[in-house]
């Protein structure tokens, strides 16, 4: 931006004197058919940090012009695609306030992810066989989205999660209106699926589920899957979270699988031969 505005200013200096000149100015438009143009300097180059300022043969340059082109000689911060003044320009202050707070994140990050917020709870033993998780952690927020109660899960569940929530939820409903939390009706929990009798242990019950029941807005307004699902105005933006969900996670239920699922969105990270089990 420097080297434009000083080729700019060269090139507005230089038509300033040549409008003042006397009525011999060797100008173009003023010169008559016919006559040669009057002897003068060759065509002379200045260098001003960037472009070359040329100037037609025969004009003699202005000591305005002059002062213009001497910049050429003053070297100048590079200023070309990729580079910014602006860095140079910060406030330590300010700076030091940014690594301050990345580095509180980073303490109080788990899964070695600074994304992901929350603490080590270690193995966790369940009351059934089969139920439990070895290095579970509790997590309060991903990708800056809080978590309506802080949840315990595996890493593997925690990083899902995360990719979910950063690439399509806090999209989900634009950015001037992003969402700020997920309200969370169930996490670990040891029990069977949909807590039938006899029924195989939930993944719940390995702190490899999450069960999401709304949404809140950064204006306050919380959209809940039971309602929203039907709205006009947000059935589509929720359809497509739901949708997005499937990937980072091995099942994604939703108020179309079954009744159990009327008022949430069910995700875990099982594995299924046939890939995700989206419903």
């Amino acid at each position: 931006m420097i080297a434009r505005a000083a080729f700019a200013l060269g090139l507005l200096l230089a038509d300033a004197a040549a409008a003042t000149a006397p009525e011999d100015s060797l100008r173009p438009a003023g010169r008559p058919a016919g006559i040669a143009a009057a002897p003068g300097p060759e065509l002379e180059v200045s260098t001003v940090a960037g472009p070359e300022l040329m100037r037609p043969q025969g004009r003699p340059m202005s000591e305005q012009t002059l002062a213009v082109a001497a910049l050429g000689t003053v070297t100048l911060p590079d200023v070309g695609p990729g580079s910014s003044l602006r860095p140079s320009l910060r406030p330590d202050a300010i700076v030091q306030q940014v690594l301050f707070k990345r580095r509180k994140l980073r303490k109080t990050s788990v899964c070695g992810d600074i994304d992901i917020q929350g603490e080590p709870v270690g193995s966790v033993v369940g009351s059934l066989p089969g139920c439990g998780a070895k290095s579970a952690v509790r997590v309060s927020s991903v990708a800056g989205v809080q978590l309506s109660k802080k949840s315990v899960m595996t890493c593997d569940m925690a990083n899902s999660l995360n990719r979910w929530v950063k690439r399509d939820v806090e999209k989900a409903f634009g950015r001037r209106n992003r969402v700020v939390s997920l309200r969370v009706a169930a996490h670990y929990s040891c029990r069977t699926r949909n807590n039938r009798p006899g029924a195989r242990i939930s993944e719940h019950g390995k702190g490899k589920a999450i069960d999401i029941s709304g949404f809140t807005l950064e204006d306050g307004e919380t959209i809940t899957v039971l309602e929203g699902w039907q709205k006009r105005r947000t059935r589509r933006k929720l359809r497509k979270i739901w949708k997005a969900a499937c990937g980072p996670f091995g099942t994604v239920l939703g108020p179309d699988a079954d009744r159990y699922h009327k008022d949430h969105f069910h995700l875990d990270v099982a594995r299924h031969r046939g890939g995700s089990y989206c419903r």
